[in-house]
């Protein structure tokens, strides 16, 4: 019988690789860069889901006050905005410097790290302690960065509310309308001063590399992810819980602070945020656990597939990262805020009635 094996450029016989959807360049490549551009990718989605899915999904809420359910939409619309910039800003810069040290480990880190990262991997970059802690540093920053966005979140509240969302008077002129008027959108975008993407040329790629590579080096850092037993296909899915549980700790605090958002109009937005992390995190951790193990054939045959690439550890990271993100996303913005809008809603008022009988 002849011979299948294929004898590739460094004389290592390997078997015929998969030929299909499994191993498509198209796809490979989308997971490659989703990979190494995971935080610029989560703050992607949810950008176009705030902005677009979830005020539609706040508009449609059944037997709401109109004047809430502008103020959710506009909390999202503000999130999105504020996260995406933020992302922009920070998170591009770290990834293309974690690149950068992907392609020359040696010039970056040190002997003794590289040593302490790779265990059995002959390259340190195809570690799991390089991996996990280069996804950690990357998806880190909307950790890092989550007060200083709730804070830029409330603060561009009522900016919405004012150039997107009718005053009170112009409401009761326009009965007809039960769905948000968006058609200002547009508008205020190309009225906002937006800069280009950040360049990496020069003093901003040298700092991150420079940041990067020393956060890399660092014993404890090193000895905390080897020490403790950090699963790949979780990661985003835990750094993602604990960004939105500071978020909205944060924004409950600055919201009640905020001098520009209508007082009677704080405690709705408050409990809406509250019952929209409680469902997130109950609903989402099981949904997330529930799709990882429905995924598991998938991956092995997509593992079985691509046995033989050199970035099958690239391309796994990629599909944790879509699955987490996606499931989130889809039930944090398009699933949750008519539950949550409803409910806060009925809250307010239900307490609101409480007190002028007390009263």
């Amino acid at each position: 019988m002849k011979d299948m094996r294929v004898v590739s450029s460094k004389n290592q016989i390997t078997s015929p690789g998969f030929k299909g959807a499994l191993n498509n360049k198209i796809l490979l490549k989308g997971l490659e860069t989703i990979s190494n551009h995971s935080a610029t990718f989560i703050a992607a989605t949810s950008a176009a889901m705030a902005i677009g899915v979830r005020p539609l999904a706040v508009s449609l809420t059944p037997k709401t006050d109109k004047r809430n359910k502008q103020y959710a939409a506009a909390n999202s619309i503000s999130s999105g905005i504020i996260k995406f910039g933020v992302a922009e800003a920070i998170a591009l810069p770290i990834e293309h410097a974690v690149k950068k040290i992907d392609k020359n480990p040696q010039k970056f880190l040190n002997e003794e790290t590289i040593n302490n990262l790779k265990d059995k991997a002959v390259d340190v970059t195809k570690s799991k302690n390089y991996g996990i802690i280069t996804q950690l540093i990357k998806q880190g920053t909307g950790v890092l960065t989550a007060i200083p966005k709730s804070m830029l979140t409330v603060a561009l509240i009522p900016v919405i509310m004012d150039r997107i969302f009718a005053s009170k008077e112009a409401e009761k002129e326009d009965k007809n309308n039960n769905l948000t008027n968006y058609s200002k959108l547009p508008d205020m975008f190309n009225k906002m001063k937006i800069n280009d993407k950040p360049s990496f040329k020069g003093g901003l790629s040298s700092v991150a590399e420079k940041g990067v590579s020393k956060l890399i080096n660092n014993k404890a850092l090193q000895n905390f992810v080897k020490n403790h037993n950090f699963k790949e296909e979780n990661l985003a899915r835990n750094v993602a819980v604990a960004t939105d549980l500071l978020l909205t700790g944060s924004f409950i605090h600055r919201t009640h602070k905020s001098k520009k958002i209508e007082p009677d109009r704080k405690k709705a937005l408050i409990y809406n945020n509250i019952i929209s992390t409680g469902a997130f995190l109950a609903c989402g951790v099981g949904l997330d656990k529930l799709a990882k193990k429905g995924s598991q054939n998938f991956v092995k045959k997509f593992s079985e597939a691509n046995k033989n690439n050199p970035m099958l550890k690239k391309y796994l990271e990629g599909l944790n990262i879509v699955r987490s993100t996606l499931i989130f996303a889809g039930v944090y913005y398009a699933a949750l805020p008519v539950i949550s809008t409803f409910t806060a809603d009925k809250i307010d008022k239900f307490i609101k009635g409480k007190k002028e009988k007390t009263d």
